[in-house]
């Protein structure tokens, strides 16, 4: 048999084949991909959306006193708590205004020594 051959022989004889099997493997794609973004969802949305929730509380519950560490490193108290922002001190005598969402950690009280 020649290559020529064989390679018509192997044409005509891959559709008649995929055709006993298309029945079957219709809907695979669709469940693969069910699967996949349930997946998707429990591992990477779903603890996200929670990280989500706990900020936003953790910023309605702020309030004067708290020792708190911003998205940069600095640690203060705050001084005032606002709609959008909060002044925090983070030296005797030094007070930044920052917004609430730079805060990233409330501290247990105490946490910061006066100096």
């Amino acid at each position: 048999m020649s290559l020529p051959t064989f390679a018509a022989i192997a044409q005509a004889t891959a559709p008649a084949a995929g055709a006993t099997q298309g029945g079957a493997l219709g809907l695979s794609p669709l469940i693969m991909m069910a699967v996949l973004f349930g997946i998707f969802y429990f591992m990477m949305i779903r603890p996200q959306m929670k990280r989500q929730k706990e900020h936003r509380n953790l910023l309605a519950a702020l309030a004067k006193g708290d020792e708190v560490v911003m998205g940069g490193g600095l640690a203060g108290r705050i001084e005032d708590v606002g709609e959008s922002f909060v002044r925090v001190e983070i030296a005797p005598g030094t007070v930044v205004q920052v917004q609430k969402g730079s805060i990233t950690q409330v501290l247990p009280k105490g946490s910061l020594k006066k100096s």
